[in-house]
C-alpha cells in the first residue's frame, strides 16, 4: 500500500426491522467508492446479528476516501437512509501492516509497500 493509503472500515448497524433493506442500500452505495479511486471493496453481515454490518473499501490515499465520504453521492445517501441506520457511524481509517494466505508467504508492511 502505498503512504497515505489503507483501508476504510465503517461499522453500520441497521435499525430494527430494515436488515434485509439496509443490506439492499449499502449494495447502493459500497461499489460507487471504485469511483473515487477505491482498488476493492467490501461489505459483511454478521451472521449472529443480523443488524450489523461492516463495509470497507481500499484507497491508495486517504484523501480519495475523504472525497467518497463527503461527496454527493454519499451524503444524499445517507440523508435518504439516515432512520436505516443508528448513529453515530464511527469509521476508521487503517494502514495494512502484515498479510497471510493459507499456502503463502507471511508479508510484512515492507514486502507489501
Amino acid at each position: 500500500m502505498a503512504a497515505g493509503g489503507g483501508t476504510v472500515h465503517i461499522p453500520w448497524y441497521a435499525t430494527l426491522f430494515r436488515g434485509d433493506k439496509f443490506r439492499l442500500a449499502l449494495m447502493e452505495i459500497a461499489p460507487v467508492a471504485l469511483r473515487y479511486g477505491a482498488t476493492d471493496w467490501q461489505v459483511y453481515r454478521g451472521y449472529d446479528d443480523q443488524y450489523k454490518f461492516l463495509q470497507t473499501a481500499t484507497f491508495h490515499d486517504k484523501l480519495d476516501w475523504e472525497r467518497y465520504w463527503l461527496g454527493e453521492e454519499f451524503i444524499g445517501w445517507r440523508a435518504e437512509y439516515s432512520s436505516w441506520y443508528q448513529v453515530p457511524v464511527i469509521y476508521g481509517f487503517h494502514e495494512l501492516v502484515g498479510k497471510g494466505e493459507l499456502g503463502g508467504v507471511h508479508q510484512t508492511a515492507a514486502d507489501i509497500l
